[in-house]
């Protein structure tokens, strides 16, 4: 069983980089109407910059697999702005694209918890398809669309989990095929628990994305035992490896909330589970130290026996 290890938006290991630098509407409508676009383009050329700097760093550490930052285009969806971010920088998505294929980085991107398709109000899944679109605009910007996913959670279930479920099957098919066919669903750790995502992924033939903290602070009824192959199955028709979130509680107290890095004695355990079905898959880890979380976890996980380390990033069990 191999495994790669990726991690999310920011690399704390490089200096000031971060692709997420914004700029609030306020501050937009406070510049003069002729600095606005000016100031919107700035923005956004730092942040692909950065996103450039960041996909270098990861070629440095042999990291496979990353998640764009989705905030790496200031107001982009804003309906008093809606401007284009594609054409200005035509070249240089394309040239994040090249680096992405010519050196085979899986790229993801995960959507705020408000693009969801279960809310009964219709401007919810209206705004939910335009943020999808932006999303997608930019993978097909660099030509990366077939290789990537976009990851979002099914929703709020508003007091009838089963009726919002068949909410949710309606709604979403207001997502073109060519949107839909990138996306992917991933477990909460309130609402939407393993058995009732992996079953609305199996029936919209939709990859599902295991996340097993959220697994563990939202079980359900289910053991991951007896879902985990069907889980992985659910990315056949994608041709891509199965994909995993980990990331470990902050505290027993908050123990929703990520720590700063993964506890190997908290994921291991899934490790081993996993083992059992010899499959090979990718993780993202959602560790607040980013970067440095993934490259620790690596290193823990390689003193276990039977472990053995492939690259700076992938490992073999």
């Amino acid at each position: 069983m191999k495994i790669q290890f990726g991690f999310v938006a920011n690399a704390l290991g490089l200096y000031n980089a971060s692709p997420s630098k914004t700029m609030t509407f306020k501050r937009f409508s406070s510049l003069p109407k002729d600095e606005r676009m000016e100031k919107l383009l700035e923005v956004t050329s730092q942040n692909i910059i950065n996103t450039k700097r960041i996909l270098f760093y990861l070629i440095a550490h042999e990291v496979k697999l990353y998640r764009f930052s989705s905030a790496m285009i200031p107001l982009a969806t804003h309906p008093e702005v809606l401007w284009d971010y594609i054409t200005p920088f035509k070249r240089e998505w394309e040239e994040l694209g090249t680096i992405i294929k010519t050196c085979n980085i899986r790229p993801s991107f995960h959507p705020n918890q408000f693009t969801l398709f279960t809310s009964p109000r219709e401007e919810v899944t209206t705004n939910a398809v335009k943020d999808m679109e932006y999303h997608y605009q930019l993978l097909e910007a660099m030509k990366v669309s077939d290789i990537a996913n976009i990851n979002i959670h099914i929703g709020g279930a508003y007091g009838d989990k089963e009726g919002t479920l068949e909410r949710f099957h309606k709604n979403i098919k207001q997502l073109p095929n060519e949107i839909k066919g990138v996306t992917t669903l991933e477990n909460d750790d309130k609402t939407y628990n393993v058995n009732e995502t992996l079953e609305t992924c199996e029936r919209e033939k939709i990859p599902m994305v295991l996340d097993y903290h959220h697994y563990i602070a939202n079980k359900g009824d289910v053991e991951l035992t007896e879902a985990l192959q069907r889980i992985f199955r659910t990315w056949e028709n994608r041709k891509l490896l199965p994909k995993v979130h980990i990331s470990s509680p902050k505290s027993e107290r908050d123990f929703r909330a990520h720590a700063e890095f993964v506890s190997s004695d908290f994921v291991v355990p899934f490790f081993k589970m996993a083992r059992e079905l010899n499959q090979d898959f990718v993780v993202m880890i959602e560790a607040k130290q980013k970067d440095l979380a993934m490259l620790k976890i690596v290193e823990d996980l390689t003193t276990i026996r039977g472990v053995k380390r492939i690259s700076t990033t992938e490992i073999e069990w």
